[in-house]
C-alpha cells in the first residue's frame, strides 16, 4: 500500500503579504534603527498602503517584535551555516571570522541586528525585547557550542564574553569613520578571540 505525502498548503496571499511586510521590515530596523522604521514606508516598500497595515498586526510593536526576531533569526542561519561548514575543531574560529569580517561590519542592512539595535532595546516595548532578547540567547548558545569545551565548568561564561567581545568590536568598528582603525579593532578583537582556548 502506497501512502501519499501530503503537500504543504501553499501560503495564502495574506501569509504572503504579512511575510513581506516583516521581511521589509526587518531590513529596515537594522539600517535605520526602530525609531527610524515607519509604518508608512514599510508599506509603501512592499507597495501596499498605509491602510492595510491592521489587517497583518495589531500595532506598530507588533510588526517591531515580528521584525527583531526575523532579523535575529537570519543572524543565528548565517552563523550556523558558516559553522556546519567548517571542520569541527574550526567552526567556531571560522564563525568568528565571518562575524568580524569586513564584508559584515558593511552590511548594516542585512548584518547582526544586536549591533545595530542594541543600544535602541532599552526603550523599546517588551514585546519587542523579548524577541531580541530570546535571539541573543541563541547566538550565545550557538558560540557555546562551538566551542572545545562546550558542557564543561565555565564554558557558558567563556560565550558570555565571547559574544560580548564580538558584538562591541563590530560595533565599534562600524562607529568610526577611520576605516584603519575599524580593521584595527575587528582585527584585535578576532586576534584576541581566536588565541584564547575557546
Amino acid at each position: 500500500m502506497k501512502i501519499a505525502r501530503r503537500q504543504p498548503k501553499p501560503s495564502s496571499r495574506k501569509e504572503e503579504t504579512h511575510r513581506r511586510i516583516v521581511d521589509a521590515a526587518a531590513r529596515s530596523i537594522r539600517a535605520t534603527g526602530y525609531d527610524g522604521t515607519g509604518v508608512a514606508d514599510i508599506m509603501k516598500s512592499v507597495g501596499l498602503t498605509h491602510g492595510g497595515f491592521y489587517a497583518h498586526f495589531g500595532s506598530r510593536e507588533a510588526m517591531l517584535a515580528e521584525a527583531a526576531d526575523l532579523a535575529g533569526a537570519h543572524g543565528i542561519a548565517a552563523l550556523e551555516r558558516v559553522a556546519a561548514a567548517a571542520p569541527p575543531q574550526e567552526s567556531l574560529r571560522a564563525l568568528l571570522r565571518a562575524y568580524l569580517s569586513k564584508a559584515h561590519a558593511d552590511g548594516v542592512a542585512i548584518g547582526c541586528p544586536v549591533v545595530a539595535l542594541g543600544s535602541e532595546m532599552p526603550r523599546q516595548a517588551p514585546e519587542v525585547r523579548r524577541a531580541a532578547t530570546r535571539r541573543i540567547k541563541e547566538f550565545i548558545d550557538l558560540v557555546a557550542r562551538q566551542s572545545p569545551d562546550w558542557g564543561r565548568p565555565g564554558a557558558h561564561e567563556r560565550a558570555l564574553v565571547t559574544v560580548a567581545t564580538m558584538v562591541g568590536a563590530l560595533l565599534l568598528a562600524r562607529a568610526v569613520d577611520d576605516p584603519k582603525l575599524a580593521e584595527d579593532l575587528r582585527e584585535a578583537a578576532l586576534g584576541h578571540l581566536t588565541s584564547q582556548p575557546v
